[in-house]
């Protein structure tokens, strides 16, 4: 039976590594996001025993793996093994050594049975060895930074945070990252408990009737606003604009209406805006200070953040979030570039000067997280990496990270008559801007260059042949 032994050494005490692992969110958070995950629990007699459900991809076929917990030694041993999937058998442990500097050793052994058939030769012995130890190197970049982040910002034992858009690309990493660092996260969705069961932590709220529940909101430590309606995916008519408007401001007030009404409000109200509170603005160089620019979606963060008042008025810190273009394989633009780039249709757009402020999906997670906990951070906060790059730059970057040619460039006329005024705004027009505020407060960016940002979100490091 095929094995595959990994270690790394973390400069954490074993306590600290095993209870990170045992929180809501520690396991999703060691899943490289090149993959997809769900994690529940299955309830026994005596207790919840947590289980692992993944979906893997093979082409346009999925298939449902679940691994069960097997073995639990506090601070010592994890042990998985398959209860359902692809494989004949398959057992995963983790052991936690401690080390004579007080640090931890974390030993992975794994063990697998590859199934016999058509199906065994896509889990060929070199091909599932080659996967497992790119998702151990991924957990070993991931692990210290996420432990790092529990002592500088944490541990958030006692401390609770509620999220509007919860189940979003950067609420759900959001959740996992604070839960993983010991907060108590409280989801608000406009769906009951979030369409996963009741469970106490879940609030409906419904923004169109102005309906939010105040008691679950009293004495958080944060609340974390992020639902909106999305800007992209269709053209902008004008029912789509009023909607997106609407899901902004409307949404932001009752937010803000509720908390500064709250006996015992939340220290920091968290609030999304984004880099197109700048508008077209070529390459001068922007900061939270700079100006707001002209256009449809310099409006809406303009009044999207001006609804944010009561909250400011009642003494709550208010922090809005400009963030950039987030990057992760999860999900967003990234996702959707995937297909005409992985097939070699991708090229620059427009003109390709116009800049592109992004961000990681992490360092998007990380921001929040700081900006909950950092008291010198209120007002505007641009979430965006220190390093902006041209659309060229970002096709060139892209393509050779998934070693594909970028010759395809689609023509700004051809933006213009096929998306209209959504396509001029989000791919023809750009912002330089810089995350000041996030650097004078001394946030420690995990990807500040893009390339290693999307090698980190495509699982493709360096040297990689595929």
């Amino acid at each position: 039976m095929p094995e595959l032994h990994h270690r790394i050494g973390l400069d954490f005490p074993p306590q600290e590594v095993f209870a990170w692992h045992e929180r809501p969110g520690g396991l999703e958070r060691l899943v490289p996001p090149w993959t997809k995950l769900g994690v529940c629990s299955l309830a026994a007699e005596a207790e919840k025993v947590p289980c692992l459900q993944l979906r893997l991809g093979l082409g346009p076929v999925r298939l449902n793996w679940e691994l069960v917990r097997k073995e639990r030694r506090a601070d010592e041993l994890l042990v998985y093994e398959q209860l359902e999937g692809p494989f004949e058998s398959w057992r995963w442990e983790r052991r936690f050594e401690p080390t004579p500097a007080g640090g931890t050793a974390v030993v992975d052994l794994v063990r697998w049975k590859s199934p016999p058939g058509l199906l065994g030769g896509a889990f060929s012995e070199a091909g599932v060895r080659e996967t497992l130890r790119r998702a151990l190197e991924f957990q070993a970049g991931s692990l210290p930074v996420d432990l790092d982040r529990v002592q500088r910002y944490g541990p958030g034992a006692g401390r609770s945070v509620a999220i509007t858009g919860a189940t979003g690309l950067v609420g759900t990493a959001l959740g996992h990252l604070l839960g993983a660092s010991g907060f108590r996260v409280r989801r608000i969705s406009r769906s009951p408990y979030g369409g996963r069961g009741e469970r106490e932590d879940w609030v409906r709220w419904d923004p169109g009737a102005e309906q939010l529940p105040s008691a679950p909101l009293e004495g958080l430590h944060a609340f974390v606003h992020l639902a909106g309606e999305s800007i992209a995916g269709a053209r902008w008519t004008r029912a789509k604009k009023e909607a997106i408007l609407a899901s902004r401001v409307e949404g932001t007030s009752l937010v803000s209406r509720t908390l500064a009404e709250l006996d015992r409000p939340p220290e920091v109200l968290i609030s999304a805006s984004a880099v197109g509170y700048y508008g077209h603005r070529g390459v001068e160089t922007l900061n939270e200070e700079s100006d707001p620019g002209r256009g449809f979606l310099a409006e809406v963060c303009k009044r999207w953040e001006a609804s944010t008042h009561h909250a400011r008025a009642r003494g709550i810190r208010t922090v809005h979030l400009r963030s950039g273009l987030i990057l992760s394989a999860r999900g967003g633009p990234l996702e959707t570039l995937l297909i005409p780039f992985g097939l070699g249709l991708g090229g620059r757009i427009g003109t390709g000067r116009q800049y592109l402020s992004w961000i990681d999906l992490d360092d998007q997670a990380g921001i929040i997280m700081h900006a909950m906990t950092e008291d010198s951070v209120r007002g505007a906060i641009n979430v965006t990496s220190p390093n902006p790059v041209t659309n060229t730059v970002f096709t060139d970057i892209l393509g050779r990270v998934l070693r594909r040619p970028t010759l395809i460039p689609l023509p700004g006329i051809a933006v213009g008559a096929l998306l209209g005024e959504m396509g001029i705004e989000l791919l023809l027009s750009g912002q330089r801007v810089f995350p000041e505020k996030a650097l004078s407060s001394r946030y420690q960016f995990r990807f500040p260059h893009l390339e290693d940002s999307l090698r980190h979100q495509l699982g493709r490091p360096e040297g990689i042949h595929e």
